[in-house]
């Protein structure tokens, strides 16, 4: 896989997702009950604009203790005037999973992406998306997407060891966003315009555990068991 990007872009790309650096946020999630997937998400809003806000949310298994690997749902709701939106799991840009969408019509396109430095990220496939056969549209005000994630949680760090996300407290993300429209929004490797915004949130996973969790994803048309070799779908 190959990107083409001018320096301009490049320096611009460098600063496309937030650095490691820490700061104190508190979690601002709150509950949200989906009737059309079953699931109850933890939800946190992060200002894309001035008026306009992309939704994150993130549904996990009630059971599952820290220091254990486990699938989430995630449903992001984004503005149509985003040409796309990303959420960095580990906080940052660099070495952890980089969740990455676009508008393609009716049915979003997800891609899973990694970076080893502040440029292009590339494929990922250590993270793997299926979409849920609802939750996935496009209207006149916002575009959404609802995939099942198995990788998203844990990475392998740079320190040579394990990082895992816990199922019960909270995690700072990083996320990012521009206006600029990807040139094929139908491929998972398409290039990724330089943002327009980066920021962090807090958010809490406490509001978004589900008992019936893998009966939900029966319910969506999704195995519990990642499928082998998909690093990323096109929904």
């Amino acid at each position: 896989m190959h990107f083409t990007y001018g320096l301009a872009a490049l320096a611009g790309l460098a600063q496309a997702w937030p650095a490691t650096s820490k700061h104190s946020l508190a979690p601002r999630s709150t509950s949200f009950f989906d009737s059309e997937t079953g699931f109850t998400f933890s939800e946190t809003k992060a200002a894309a604009t001035l008026s306009s806000s992309i939704i994150y949310r993130i549904a996990q298994p009630s059971n599952v203790q820290y220091g254990q690997p486990y699938d989430v749902v995630i449903q992001v709701v984004a503005p149509n005037s985003l040409g796309w939106v990303g959420l960095a799991w580990g906080g940052s840009m660099v070495r952890n999973p980089l969740t990455v969408a676009y508008p393609n019509g009716q049915r979003p396109t997800v891609s899973s992406r990694w970076a080893t430095g502040h440029y292009t990220p590339g494929q990922y496939s250590g993270a793997t998306y299926t979409p849920l056969s609802t939750g996935n549209r496009s209207n006149g005000t916002h575009w959404q997407y609802t995939v099942k994630c198995t990788g998203c949680t844990t990475w392998s760090n740079n320190f040579g060891g394990i990082t895992w996300v816990d199922p019960n407290g909270g995690k700072r993300f990083g996320f990012a966003a521009s206006a600029s429209r990807v040139s094929n929004p139908s491929s998972t490797s398409a290039t990724i315009p330089v943002h327009d915004v980066y920021n962090y949130i807090s958010h809490s996973f406490s509001g978004g555990a589900n008992q019936d969790f893998d009966a939900l994803l029966a319910r969506n048309g999704v195995s519990s068991t990642a499928e082998a070799g998909n690093t990323s779908k096109k929904l």
